[in-house]
């Protein structure tokens, strides 16, 4: 072997060619003597095998194929060397004669299979000598150039096509042989009647690597996917075990390439090639793992392809290349086309369910590999979409993170991908300052890494701490399984996710909700963090976590002790109709953004952000309201935005109730803020007038819920669900009474001072008694009574309706009544003069509402 590395490249084609030459004479029993004395000469072979493939590979011949043609000693006195053809054997003599005297045949490749291209006669010249050996010899005697490449341009263009045919043909034939060679090979070493590494089987794996990698005519293609199938059946737990992960990823990766060729034929044999994969998964290795390994060569085949191509209007559009990748992973998964294509391939139409010699039930599902294609298809899409979407990133954020987000969770089967996708996301959202939404990330990475130490039981946690996880971040799988360790393909899985990168990325977390002023999250992940420094008796630690656990429960209480009760978003209902607006038409989000952003600012930002996707004949415009839009009924031409506020709803929340929900977020202490359902109230009339008097005004109440929930890891989530429930006048009346009876006796009973009494904040109970009782304010509820317990308008109301706005009142006054008692308790005499003007307020009220109801002074 050394020997044949010190020769130049032409001496090295002579000695292949003569050895393969050699190989096809002999006979079957020649071949397995030879390859049952060492191990160490059947590897020799095999890499004699792949310098065929490097030296005669179908490509525009390297300068060394030319230099064959000439003397070995082109400058010196001493005689040429015979022509090219004269130092081969009389048999490949013949061979290299038959393949540069046909003629050029119609593109594509003819169903008898014959190999050789034609060259056309018609367009011989009879001043150019016919044979290519004898024009290379006639050139070398005359020394026309001095280099290869001036050798081929002094040919005749009918010589030069002769040429690179003739090269073209040596390829193919090379490559079958090798190939040929291969599959006896193979066989052989199933029985273990000849020696090989078969532990990895290497140079089988180096073999089929180097077909791949090089390039082929399709010829090639023809008489290789039946080989491939049974070096599968033979060696499939062999060639997919653990060790050959690298082999693996290489041919997964190469027939994905083959999945973009602009010939079909070529493409239909990449998606068998692909079946045989998931075949022989499903009976040698986990299917997880091929997974794996398909995102993986998937993520960077897309590195090296063009996913997008400009148009005519300067736009993007997806690419032909992936739209053929597209077209080759949908073909994977149709079964009814699947036996044909087989058949065309060269393979029995049941090859794929066909069962291995040592499994006893056939395996093979069509859900599985429809899952599997259904994986890569959304990734291919998802990225598809990020290359769409890099020319606007900066102005649409909200896409921007959108996208980020959907390429992690399409790689999510590679923890590596997934993770650095969710990290591109995070950094999206700090650069917005949507603290919240990046803390999210951070933990859906801690997520990651908490599973495949828990599924490794290499940690200190467990699947409740998981559990404790998923309460601040519903996106973490609740599910243990094994694909953590599945994912552990040469370089990528879970070998890299330790329980310091978790803690890091808990520590970040911490730091974001922080920012975000959502302490109760902060505590949460503290609790996750604490178990660590236990079981290292990291001490120091510990007190610092404990200091910032006392620095977040009194933020916690501050909170809740505030007259002003905390909110930490704001939250808009956003509705997009119009054709421009392409995959979010007539859909519905809701949008979660701080605090300080008010109605008319995301008005001004989204408009901003869509007004360049209108062109000449399309329009903005934003309905100023919350009615019901009926998308039908819109004007042609203009797009619309419907934008809404809207209120988050807690989870026991009774969403049937006629109160308003002015303090419905304010009540309690301040809960994990956690939303998934939101609702507006919208008033109308049954006159087509959105406003009435009271006894005219009805309300509709509109509950959303969204495909997951805030704080999520994006800005905005789908409205998934809508429903509406709608509320008489009267109605309405008990509600707004039942609302201001609620607000003070939560007032009332609810304890707020951090010593622990049970005294109400004084400065709170001023401002909802004054709103109920004083004599300015207090027509509110005079006009209830005005609308409804007097004349016309009384003699309509049910007996039930009635009795129930009347006890709302009773109830209304003497809660007023008792707060007006407490608020007595608390003042001192700088609040003497304001108490008097309650009491007289109060009385003042009470002699009103006598009018209507005569029983009141009696019950107060």
């Amino acid at each position: 072997m050394p020997v044949f590395y010190n020769l130049n490249a032409a001496e090295k084609r002579e000695v292949l060619i003569v050895t393969l030459q050699i190989v096809r004479n002999l006979d079957d029993a020649s071949v397995v003597k030879a390859w049952q004395q060492s191990i160490a000469r059947t590897r020799l072979f095999f890499k004699l095998m792949e310098e065929c493939l490097v030296h005669f590979e179908h490509r525009k011949p390297a300068d060394g194929m030319l230099n064959g043609g000439s003397s070995r000693n082109t400058v010196g006195d001493g005689p040429t060397s015979p022509k090219y053809s004269d130092k081969l054997s009389p048999a490949i003599n013949s061979y290299l004669s038959e393949a540069s005297r046909q003629e050029v045949r119609p593109q594509g490749t003819p169903e008898d299979g014959y190999l050789w291209q034609r060259v056309n006669s018609q367009l011989s010249s009879p001043s150019q000598p016919y044979s290519l050996r004898e024009a290379l010899a006639q050139a070398q005697s005359s020394r026309i150039g001095a280099s290869t490449q001036a050798l081929r341009e002094s040919l005749h263009p009918i010589l030069r096509q002769k040429l690179e045919l003739w090269e073209e043909n040596l390829s193919a034939a090379v490559s079958l042989q090798v190939l040929e060679i291969t599959e006896k090979f193979s066989a052989m070493a199933a029985s273990h009647s000849i020696a090989t590494d078969y532990g990895k089987l290497d140079c089988l794996s180096s073999i089929i690597t180097s077909f791949f990698s090089r390039n082929q005519p399709l010829v090639f293609w023809k008489a290789f996917l039946p080989v491939f199938n049974h070096v599968f059946d033979l060696h499939g737990a062999t060639l997919m075990a653990r060790e050959n992960d690298r082999f693996l990823k290489q041919v997964a990766f190469h027939l994905l390439r083959l999945a973009v060729f602009r010939n079909d034929n070529i493409r239909k044999r990449a998606v068998i090639g692909l079946q045989i994969l998931v075949r022989s998964s499903f009976y040698f290795m986990q299917t997880a793992r091929l997974r794996v390994m398909l995102t993986i060569t998937l993520s960077e085949l897309m590195s090296d392809m063009q996913v997008t191509q400009m148009k005519s209007d300067g736009t993007l559009e997806e690419s032909g290349e992936a739209r053929r990748l597209r077209k080759s992973l949908e073909d994977m998964t149709d079964e009814v086309k699947s036996s044909g294509l087989l058949k065309e391939c060269g393979l029995p139409e049941n090859a794929l369910l066909v069962t291995p010699e040592s499994f006893k039930e056939n395996r093979w599902s069509w859900a599985e590999v429809q899952s599997l294609s259904g994986s890569l298809l959304l990734a291919l899409d998802a990225s598809l979409e990020h290359a769409l979407l890099s020319s606007v990133m900066s102005m649409d954020r909200y896409a921007a993170a959108e996208s980020f987000y959907k390429l992690a969770m399409a790689f999510a089967p590679v923890p590596d991908l997934h993770i650095m996708w969710l990290l591109h996301l995070c950094d999206a959202h700090q650069e917005m300052q949507s603290w919240a939404e990046a803390a999210q990330c951070a933990v859906a990475v801690a997520g990651v890494v908490m599973q495949a130490l828990v599924a490794r039981n290499d940690g200190v946690w467990s699947k409740d701490h998981v559990t404790a996880l998923r309460k601040i971040c519903p996106m973490v799988s609740g599910e243990i399984t094994s694909e953590a360790s599945a994912a552990e393909v040469e370089g990528y899985g879970a070998s890299k996710l330790t329980v310091d990168s978790a803690v890091k990325y808990l520590q970040l977390a911490n730091k974001l909700f922080s920012q975000a002023e959502l302490y109760h999250f902060c505590a949460s992940i503290l609790e996750l963090v604490i178990p660590v420094y236990k079981s290292r008796r990291a001490y120091g630690q510990l007190a610092k976590c404990h200091t910032l656990l006392t620095n977040i429960y009194e933020s916690i209480l501050e909170q809740e002790s505030s007259p002003i009760p905390f909110t930490d978003a704001t939250y808009y209902r956003v509705g997009f109709y119009g054709e421009r607006f392409g995959k979010l038409d007539r859909k519905e989000y809701v949008y979660r953004e701080p605090r300080d952003v008010r109605l008319g600012d995301i008005m001004e930002k989204l408009s901003h952000i869509y007004e360049y996707r209108m062109d000449g004949n399309h329009t903005l415009h934003i309905i100023p309201d919350s009615r019901q839009v009926k998308a039908e009924e819109l004007q042609l031409g203009t797009c619309y935005l419907q934008i809404t506020a809207v209120d988050p709803v807690m989870e026991d929340e009774d969403l049937g109730s006629r109160r308003e929900r002015i303090f419905s977020l304010s009540t309690g202490t301040v809960r994990a803020r956690v939303f998934d359902r939101f609702l507006f109230d919208t008033p109308f009339t049954k006159n087509g007038k959105t406003q009435g008097g009271l006894e005219d005004q009805w309300k509709r109440r509109t509950v959303l819920q969204t495909e997951g929930s805030f704080p999520a890891l994006v800005n905005r989530l789908l409205v998934i669900k809508s429903e509406s429930l709608e509320f008489s006048p009267v109605e309405n009346a008990i509600g707004m009474i039942e609302t201001r009876t609620a607000a003070l006796r939560n007032e009332l009973e609810e304890p707020r001072s951090s010593e622990g009494d049970q005294l109400p904040r004084l400065q709170s109970l001023q401002r909802i008694l004054q709103g109920s009782v004083a004599v300015q304010v207090n027509s509110g509820v005079l006009s209830v009574c005005t609308a409804f317990l007097s004349g016309e308008p009384a003699t309509r109301l049910r007996s039930q309706e009635l009795q129930q706005l009347i006890a709302a009142l009773l109830e209304f006054m003497a809660v007023c009544k008792r707060a007006i008692r407490v608020h007595f308790r608390l003042i001192g005499e700088e609040d003497q003069d304001f108490h008097t003007q309650l009491v007289n307020g109060f009385q003042s009220l009470t002699a009103e509402l006598s009018h209507y109801i005569p029983a009141i002074l009696s019950e107060l």
